[in-house]
Parts: C-alpha cells; structure tokens; sequence
C-alpha cells in the first residue's frame, strides 16, 4: 500500500520504517527541511536501537522517502497517518500540530478522485479524531466524511525497544469510522500476528491512555511505597516489591516456572517517570476528566506523587552530607530511561534545578547526550564525579553497576553515592563507597540502615 505518514518523531519514523519494511511504500513527512534531509540520508534524528538499519534497507529498496509536501503525498497515497506531537500546555493538550497537519491532509484530498483513509496515531483524547480532526480535513476539502475514510489506531511503543514493539506487537487496535475504514487500516498489518482489536474511534483513543495511566500510577504506586520505607525503621523497598512480585497473579507460574511479565518493571522504585508520552498523557487526562465533570482523584495523586519524587531525593543528599550550598554535585544519567537520548519530562532535570536551587554547582554524564543547555555535561564519568561531594544516579544506565566505584570515590571529595535508581543493588562496593539506595530508612550515624 503506498502510505503517507505526516511526522517523523518517535512514533512517526519508526511507524513509516518498520511499514516500510514490511513492504509498503512509505512517504514520510516532515516540515523542518533538515529533518528531512536527514531522513533522505538514512540518518535518524534521535537514538533508536535498530531504526538506523531499517531505515536504510528500506531507502536502498525505494520504499522509504521523506518530503516537505504533505499535500502532494497524499494525493499519490492510499493511507494517510498522522503522527505528530500532542504536548501538555498547562496541563492541557495542545492540538495545534494535529489542527496543522488535517489541515494539509484535508489540501491534499482535496484533489484526490480515490478512496483514501486519515488514520490518528498521535495521543489524543477521546472525541478528537471524530470532531476536531473530521471537522478540519471536512472543511479544507469540502468532502464529507463519507466520501473518506477516518481511524483512529494508538500506538503502543516504548523508546529504546520502539522498532521491536512495532514489529512484534502484543496488540493492535483499529478505533475504526466505520467498517471500510478499518478493513484498510487492517491492511496495513496484514503481516503481523497478534490480537486486533476493532472498536470505536472513541474507545481506541481512551484505550491508550488507560494503558499509559495504569504504568504510571504503578510507577508512582512503587515510589509511594519508596517514600513509606525511607521514612520506616527496618523496612526495605526492594524487599517489599519482591514479595508483591512472587504474587501468583502477577507473575503466574508456566510449566513449573514462575514468569516474570514485563510490567513488573513499572513496580519498581525510582526518581520517577519521565519521557514524551505518561507525563503528559496523564495531565491531558486529568483535563479531560475535569471537563467531563469527573475529579481525577487517583490521577492528582499520581502526578502528585511523581512530582514530588526528585526533591525527595535531594533530601537523601542532605541528610548524607548537610546543606548542599556550595557543594558539588554529579548526576549520572540526563535521559529519562536507559536506551534513549530523550530528556523530555526526564526527573534528572527535575533533580538538577533543585541541586541548583539549594545553591549547587553540578556535573551531568550520561552515555548518548553531550549537551544541554544551562547544564554543564561531562564527557565521562569520572570527569563528573572527579572532586564531587555527592554523586546522584538520575537514569540506571546498565554500565553505571559496570563501573569501578572504588576507584572513582577516591576521586570524590567525599564517597557518597546516591542510588536514584536501586542500579547498583547488585553491585558489589567497596566500604569505602557510601551508597544510599532509595526506599530504606537512613540514618546519619555511620550511614547505617535498618535492615
């Protein structure tokens, strides 16, 4: 199928290479030249382990080509997908890029004698693709909603593993205008085997946030749980999390063998979520919410709970060393998670405003970012920690547990390691390395903890 895609972020790209790849003929769209310039060339514009590689495949076979010409690609395409952004505006989604982009779609149908169909990919709430998004591509072309297709088809990728998901997903669900509508978009997958799901527009777009609601309030459920034991004798938050684990409901035994489901991982401890999609997925609900007259008492207490995450943990650093004023700082890990370059929403920026704000000067590593502004990054990190007071670990970087800590606390003005994350809980430290893991009592005599 010869298929437009109108953006070319995370979702975007990825959804244009891997339907690319799969052997459709893909035409993304961008309206930055040099975005796409670096498409043209096989060059992703953000990291994305194996987008790079299907990306060029998939040029090298002219089936991937991206454009500034929204209008012009859709005319010569059978489906159009929008996948543009929809940011938080004080707490609130912002459709402005979405507005934008049906608006080009609606040019480009305008002209166009066959059967086309505008499928949503981006986030958005319930009720956008059947008033905002139809109303918009109704009025550009003159055509009624009849004489086109409209899907609504949520996308369900994770960074850092975005190529994998798309390319063996777990589901697919087709919110659907009416039947020919999703029979197409079904064409589209035709390829891969999972449950498909059909249903309405309406509820295909709440389905994804429900799915993106429930990891963060699992999220911030873990971290409630952190903020309970730092403040309980005894009590260790790892511990508790691993007996909530072995519940047989969570992680169900398979032939004599107890599995361990991957949304265990959201009932970890940490600094918080962070990223493109839960932060702000649970804003524009808890305004949506509102506006149906409904009071988000559990979604307030989860972005509550969130936001509150990074200056507990300053608060562990204070307690290991005293006012922070005037100290020196190193945070490992910029990137919200492992396995990406994203800082959007990342508890590391969270963290190091309120180092900032306490009077701090501070120093940033992490392995794929090398700038941002206002905040001096390292290019190692041993440069971050060289002559630190206190390190802080924002992001659990797999070669952080990897690195000789011994060592680089002999570099450190003082030895003192605060474990954001739980990263380096199988670790084996030195004694002369104070490490504060989250989610146990500290006490300021000999740094001990209740065990």
């Amino acid at each position: 199928m010869r298929i437009t895609v109108v953006g070319t972020g995370y979702v975007g790209l990825v959804t244009g290479a891997c339907l690319a790849h799969t052997g459709h003929d893909v035409t993304c769209i961008d309206t930055q030249p040099e975005r796409v310039a670096a498409v043209n060339q096989g060059q992703p514009p953000f990291h994305e382990p194996g987008l790079a590689e299907i990306m060029s495949t998939a040029l090298r076979h002219g089936r991937l080509r991206a454009s500034a010409s929204t209008a012009e690609a859709v005319a010569a395409s059978d489906i159009t997908i929008l996948a543009v952004g929809t940011p938080s505006r004080e707490g609130a989604i912002d459709l402005s890029a979405l507005s934008a982009a049906a608006a080009a779609v609606g040019r480009g149908l305008s002209g166009c004698s066959s059967y086309h169909v505008v499928v949503v990919k981006s986030t958005v709430v319930p009720g956008t693709t059947d008033t905002v998004v139809r109303g918009i591509i109704e009025r550009t072309c003159g055509l009624a909603a009849s004489s086109f297709g409209i899907a609504m088809n949520p996308e369900f990728l994770r960074e850092g593993s975005a190529v994998a998901d798309f390319m063996d997903p777990d589901r697919i669900v087709i919110g659907q205008w009416d039947e020919r509508s999703g029979q197409s978009v079904a064409a589209l997958y035709q390829a891969f085997d999972c449950p498909k799901l059909f249903t309405t527009l309406r509820n295909a777009e709440m389905i994804k946030y429900a799915s993106n609601a429930l990891l963060a309030t699992l999220v911030s459920f873990s971290n409630e749980f952190a903020s309970l034991c730092e403040a309980t004798p005894g009590t260790d938050v790892e511990e508790v999390l691993n007996g909530l684990h072995l519940d047989r409901r969570l992680s169900p035994m398979k032939d004599g063998q107890r599995t361990a489901p991957g949304i265990l991982s959201y009932l970890r401890a940490g600094c918080g979520f962070g990223g493109s999609c839960l932060p702000k997925d649970v804003s524009a609900l808890r305004d949506f919410a509102r506006r149906q007259g409904i009071s988000p008492r559990l979604l307030d207490a989860v972005s509550a709970i969130n936001d509150a995450r990074p200056a507990q943990l300053i608060e562990l650093a204070e307690d290991a060393i005293g006012s922070l004023q005037g100290s020196s700082i190193a945070v490992l890990g910029l990137a919200f998670k492992p396995g990406t370059d994203d800082l959007r929403e990342s508890p590391a920026l969270a963290i190091i405003e309120h180092l900032k704000r306490k009077g701090a000067d501070v120093r940033a590593y992490d392995p794929l970012v090398c700038a941002v502004p206002g905040i001096r990054v390292c290019g190692s990190a041993i440069q971050a920690v060289t002559g630190a007071d206190a390190a802080i670990i924002a992001t659990a970087w797999p070669e952080f547990a990897l690195l000789d800590w011994t060592a680089l606390s002999a570099m450190m003005r003082r030895p003192v390691l605060i474990d954001g994350r739980n990263a380096l809980r199988d670790a084996t430290l030195s004694k002369t390395v104070e490490c504060i893991p989250i989610g146990r009592y500290f006490t300021q005599e000999g740094a001990a903890f209740a065990s």
